[in-house]
């Protein structure tokens, strides 16, 4: 009887711990920093979202294997880019990992896709961004929790998703369907 209930109480508790704590949702301002793109330049948040909306896009990067719900997400939104642009809406997907393997895993994530005009894909190596936003899913082989905000250009969170699994994200209609009412 104490194995079933001990059994009990972890499949209760367990899950309570893994949860995220974002700290940004929808009706707060974004909190800004600046991204650290892929190509070692770096651009303010701010300056993404101040002239047309920004879809923020936190993926799991690297978790000690390429996340391959990730990459399909990536694929969906690059084959949809017309509809982003179709809004004026620019595309930031950010990278999570560990630093010292991070920009290499970064380029290999990305040699099978073309990013179009306003996508920008950056690298969060110290989880500077994914912590300030309480984002960090900090477990073995984890890095942050699959997230997706659409920002106007005030730096008002109009949508925001956060998966507390690996699936469970936010898709293209969703996101498409928040710029539409921007």
């Amino acid at each position: 009887m104490k194995t079933i209930i001990t059994i009990l109480l972890v499949l209760v508790f367990v899950p309570v711990f893994s949860q995220p704590n974002a700290k940004v949702t929808t009706g707060d301002k974004i909190i800004d920093f600046n991204a650290q793109l892929i190509d070692g330049s770096e651009v303010p948040l701010n300056k993404l979202y101040d002239e047309s909306p920004l879809v923020l896009i936190v993926l799991r990067g690297w978790p000690e294997y390429q996340c391959p719900v990730c990459t399909r997400q990536v694929g969906e939104f690059v084959a949809e880019a017309e509809q982003f642009k179709k809004y004026g809406a620019r595309v930031l997907m950010i990278y999570p990992g560990p630093s010292e393997v991070l920009q290499e895993k970064a380029e290999e994530f990305t040699e099978d896709f073309t990013f179009p005009d306003g996508f920008y894909f950056a690298l969060d190596p110290s989880y500077s961004m994914v912590n300030e936003y309480g984002l960090r899913w900090d477990a073995p082989k984890e890095t942050a929790y699959p997230s997706t905000f659409v920002v106007d250009k005030s730096g008002k969170v109009h949508f925001a998703k956060v998966s507390s699994s690996h699936g469970g994200r936010a898709d293209v209609e969703e996101v498409v369907g928040a710029l539409k009412g921007l």
